[in-house]
């Protein structure tokens, strides 16, 4: 019995509709496995993971002391919390209190509410209420006599290689019973212990009376 045109054309279309809802299916399962993986965050290799800027480990009231060539300490860094990262080395600090330690001078004290120290070791960002101290110094065979000196600023960047500290935010300085106040910030020499002030600089200076205490 021979088929004509038309029968098999039918016998083709009616084999394509069994077919038609396994099409789809297929054609859908392709069409929603593109859309999850085209949308789905990329996996991070182990190593990528290990370089995030996250914390490797904490220290509840930690210390780092480095000593200069001739042995004697050089400085002193001090927090209530040190947060160290992985991925840069670098270090935030909660309360930091360092403390320089120059060559046959005193030592200065420099502290703030927070801090950020880089991975080499070299750069001190100290933020809000950022404070120096240096106590007031006797009178020697080559140096004068010096009253305590203050300084007070919202950010203080501690060179600590460089033996500087520096801002460009307002200051107030004290020394002894003067004040100045400087509109952009600052350099102190921790090697000369001085102090230079940037930009308009206002206050009063006035000297210390003998045997008053500055």
């Amino acid at each position: 019995m021979e088929l004509n045109a038309q029968q098999i054309k039918l016998s083709i279309w009616r084999g394509l509709l069994r077919l038609m809802p396994l099409i789809l299916m297929s054609t859908l399962t392709l069409v929603t496995f593109w859309l999850v993986k085209k949308n789905a965050p990329v996996e991070k290799s182990a190593l990528e993971r290990v370089r995030l800027h996250e914390p490797d480990y904490t220290i509840t009231n930690g210390a780092l002391s480095a000593l200069n060539e001739a042995g004697n300490t050089k400085y002193r860094l001090l927090g209530k919390k040190v947060i160290h990262y992985d991925d840069d080395a670098s270090i935030d600090i909660e309360t930091p209190r360092i403390r320089l330690f120059p060559p046959e001078k005193s030592p200065i004290t420099v502290k703030a509410d927070s801090g950020h120290l880089d991975g080499d070791i070299t750069i001190l960002d100290l933020i809000n209420n950022a404070e120096i101290f240096r106590p007031p110094q006797a009178a020697t065979a080559t140096e004068p006599a010096r009253p305590r000196m203050i300084a007070r600023s919202s950010y203080f960047k501690v060179l600590i290689n460089d033996d500087i500290i520096e801002t460009n935010k307002p200051i107030t300085l004290e020394q002894g019973v003067s004040i100045m106040r400087s509109t952009d910030g600052g350099t102190f020499n921790n090697i000369e212990q001085s102090m230079v002030l940037s930009g308009q600089v206002r206050g009063r200076i006035e000297r210390v009376q003998p045997g008053a205490q500055p």
